[in-house]
């Protein structure tokens, strides 16, 4: 019986140890960046290097600003993450409750075969993506940077699981009070549904802010690049400026962990309802 208690006394600080130790080793990185933003050009690769800056500067922030057109590169990346997200939204809800909700022939060997492009790699389909974008003339523009990705196979996937966990007598309730489809769709299959739409959102938000094959090829002026395909192109110096490029990876960085703060719940819930079943 001691052993017993003892092993359940010690086994959830073991695991306890071993959350908090991969916490830091995820954190480490992420901090050194941030830190080594704060630091002089001179200090970040020295012979005895510290994690702490000698003196706090915003030297960094100042020349990634003013020497590299990061703002446009911000501005391009918010339009087309925006963008890609918004259409995804609409595009993946559209599916998703045709696919769960409505009867005609074929349904589910169509989402068979919908799904299974999830299984085709994306590189696989960059070439020929970009030889429909060239003849349709939307090279280096915001249509051929969001065009490709306004609908996705995941999208719908997510929402047809999420639709079909839900009740279906309040959709016979809305149809028996008039409602047309459309209309249970809008007024009441929606506004359940936004946990679903809070992180699919957060998940397409932050493979298109991330993206950097695709802009890379797609643009070939500092008009339309984005702002990892920016990021990378500060690397090409011969003496790179790590603080400047440090102070821009941070602030490349936090607007995807305030969306992934502003949409927690939203994810949680998203689990928890997904889990219920009727």
């Amino acid at each position: 019986m001691k052993s017993q208690r003892t092993r359940s006394k010690i086994s959830p600080c073991v695991i306890y140890i071993i959350l908090f130790s991969l916490v830091i080793l995820m954190v480490m990185p992420f901090a050194w960046m941030l830190l080594s933003s704060f630091k002089e050009e001179n200090e970040v690769f020295t012979y005895d290097m510290t994690w702490l800056p000698s003196k706090i500067t915003l030297s960094g922030y100042r020349r990634a600003l003013t020497r590299q057109p990061l703002l446009l590169y911000g501005l391009n990346t918010v339009i087309v993450s925006t963008v890609i997200t918004f259409c995804q939204l609409i595009t993946s809800v559209l599916a998703g409750y045709a696919f769960s909700r409505l009867e005609f022939p074929g349904r589910n060997f169509i989402f068979l075969i919908y799904i299974s492009a999830m299984m085709i790699p994306h590189q696989a389909l960059i070439i020929p993506s970009f030889m429909l974008i060239r003849k349709l003339g939307l090279v280096n523009s915001y249509g051929g940077l969001t065009l490709p990705f306004i609908a996705g196979p995941f999208g719908a996937f997510l929402m047809r699981n999420f639709f079909l966990s839900m009740p279906k007598s309040l959709e016979e309730a809305g149809i028996i009070d008039g409602c047309s489809r459309l209309q249970v769709l809008t007024r009441i299959v929606v506004p359940l549904c936004k946990p679903a739409l809070a992180t699919l959102g957060l998940f397409v938000f932050m493979q298109s802010w991330n993206d950097f094959m695709w802009p890379l090829i797609i643009t070939n002026t500092d008009k339309m690049r984005t702002l990892q395909v920016g990021l990378a192109l500060m690397k090409t110096d011969i003496y790179p400026d790590w603080p400047m490029m440090m102070a821009a990876t941070v602030m490349a960085t936090l607007p995807i962990m305030i969306a992934f703060l502003g949409a927690q719940k939203q994810f949680i819930e998203s689990l928890a309802f997904t889990g219920v079943k009727y």
